[in-house]
């Protein structure tokens, strides 16, 4: 993303590498089956996800048995404080609500947040719903994978929503991020320097010619943060963390240089459903 971060294609050839889990568990998920006539049926366009007149959009945030403590609460309270707010309901294993196809049909974005350590250990839990997930998205869902979700929107293991791949960007090559520390780095978004949280997140790699927004870069030129079409709908993805409060600068030692601030996280929900 040198120059005109919103279209540039980012390749490269390391293969997808997850650096073991620091004390922070920020990175388990779990994803239901969904039944994808069932979905067609209720009508899972983007145009009928919920932009009745007077009503909020609704947000489905995974908050299972396998989530951080602080993951999806912090996702679920930038949404509803968000310019234009969302209304949001955890789903997932133990929150009262399944993923189901009648439950998926009622939003416009399901949010996958971080807190996850073990891509294999947790696909043999996923594999089974992956062609559900993606005909949802392609009729029309949007997809927003932050850090662990960001892993699991690519491939081998993974759903495949990305028209390429992610892989590990601690210690891959030009990396600033030897190991998996918590840390402040710096990406380049839309063109500007700015700071942003980060534990063990994914690059991701783009195919040549590939239809993808690049939001942002890290310091070596890999992809942080991409927003892509998947048939009628989108996929948007983060390396680093955009949602990150100052509950987790402060539990880390750390500071952002930029102050904590979350136009960057509004910018990509809004690019990941297709609001102008």
């Amino acid at each position: 993303m040198e120059g005109d971060d919103r279209s540039e294609a980012v390749s490269g050839t390391d293969p997808k590498i997850i650096p073991s889990p620091s004390g922070l568990s920020r990175r388990r998920v779990l994803l239901g089956a969904l039944p994808v006539a069932a979905l067609l049926a209720v009508g899972c366009g983007r145009q009928a996800l919920g932009d009745e007149v007077g009503r909020k959009r609704l947000a489905l945030v995974y908050n299972g048995p396998q989530g951080c403590t602080e993951c999806a609460p912090t996702v679920a309270a930038l949404l509803r404080k968000a310019p234009q707010p969302f209304d949001v309901k955890y789903v997932g294993p133990g929150t009262g609500i399944p993923l189901t196809a009648a439950t998926l049909a009622e939003a416009q974005l399901y949010v996958q947040p971080g807190g996850g350590a073990d891509l294999e250990r947790t696909w043999r839990d996923l594999r089974g719903s992956a062609q559900v997930v993606r005909d949802w998205v392609q009729a029309g869902g949007s997809y927003l994978g932050l850090c662990f979700g960001g892993y699991l929107a690519g491939s081998d293991p993974g759903f495949g929503l990305l028209p390429g791949d992610s892989y590990g960007y601690a210690g891959s090559p030009g990396s600033t991020v030897p190991d998996d520390r918590d840390t402040v780095l710096e990406v380049t978004w839309r063109g500007e320097s700015r700071h942003m949280y980060f534990q063990d997140g994914p690059a991701f790699r783009l195919n040549g010619g590939a239809d993808a927004t690049v939001l942002a870069t890290y310091d070596n030129g890999a992809a942080a943060v991409v927003v892509a079409p998947y048939g009628k709908g989108r996929v948007g993805v983060s390396g680093p963390h955009p949602e990150a409060d100052e509950s987790w600068y402060e539990d880390a030692g750390l500071t952002n240089p930029d102050g904590v601030r979350f136009d960057l996280a509004h910018e990509l929900i809004d690019t990941t459903i297709g609001r102008p």
